[in-house]
């Protein structure tokens, strides 16, 4: 017996509830990215990644692994040295030992008028930005707490230069 599931289409709307967008991304932390992507695939069957890698804003170097499996991406971040680092190393182990945490879900935004409704209701409902990032040509993003939650929510607005990168990630 094969079993379909039927779902409701995306929400793709500038209707309020910040978790009420398309969530398309779930984020992970590590303190070693080659580690965490083979922890992943032999254990997971996560084993096909795209990558980048770049220096951050004060000195210090983020690199991130992104796998597709079916319509959700899967993103792996490692930020090292450095205050801008924290934001993406505060939840790993203080001793320094290998870990692999939980950090956000990310969610699409498709449209300049869903955009500004999301940045509005942040800021109508009054929560807290942890990460606000602008690249030109690549994508502007945003991350809020959710300390209810226990992890951030991302959201991503592509310009063409993201969508096409997203494009070109492996598929699991």
């Amino acid at each position: 017996m094969t079993v379909t599931l039927n779902r409701p289409a995306e929400p793709v709307n500038s209707l309020s509830g910040l978790m009420r967008k398309e969530q398309f991304q779930t984020g992970y932390v590590t303190n070693d990215l080659d580690r965490a992507c083979k922890l992943l695939g032999e254990t997971y069957g996560i084993d096909k990644y795209s990558f980048i890698e770049g220096e951050m804003g004060d000195g210090g170097s983020i690199r991130v692994a992104f796998a597709w499996v079916g319509g959700n991406m899967y993103e792996i971040i490692d930020a090292k040295g450095g205050k801008d680092a924290e934001f993406y190393t505060d939840r790993l182990p203080k001793d320094g030992s290998f870990g692999l945490v939980f950090h956000h879900l990310g969610y699409m935004i498709h449209n300049g008028e869903e955009w500004d409704a999301v940045k509005a209701e942040i800021a109508k409902r009054k929560m807290t930005v942890a990460l606000d990032m602008a690249t030109e040509g690549f994508m502007d993003a945003i991350y809020i707490e959710a300390p209810e939650l226990g992890h951030y929510l991302e959201y991503l607005y592509p310009a063409q230069g993201g969508l096409q990168f997203f494009d070109a990630v492996p598929a699991n």
